[in-house]
């Protein structure tokens, strides 16, 4: 199998428009419990061992695979990129727990 071209397009596809993002997501000087975890897994990463807890109906492993697609990519601007995994994490996952030795 070969890399795959992903397009802008393609992105678009992945992400919700800014203006559809509720206010809470885009609120950088306080933060909701989501933009923060956002924040720590695209300067520090995810520890191993981190728990995703899928909504009922939401296949976590796609979800995360989405969110992933859209952290690791350098078009959208960084602030769109933090509102929208927020956002989306607020949609499909109730919680997520991380190991207490990487907190």
């Amino acid at each position: 199998m070969k890399p795959q071209v992903l397009t802008d397009l393609d992105m678009d596809k992945l992400m919700v428009p800014m203006a559809e993002i509720p206010a809470e997501f885009k609120n950088f000087n306080r933060p909701t419990k989501w933009n923060e975890l956002q924040s720590t897994w695209f300067y520090s990463g995810l520890p191993k061992g981190t728990d995703f807890i899928a909504k009922e109906g939401i296949d976590g492993a796609v979800a995360l695979r989405h969110l992933r697609t859209i952290q690791g990519s350098f078009e959208p601007k960084h602030e769109h990129k933090e509102a929208c995994v927020a956002y989306l994490m607020s949609l499909w996952f109730d919680d997520v727990k991380i190991p207490e030795a990487s907190k």
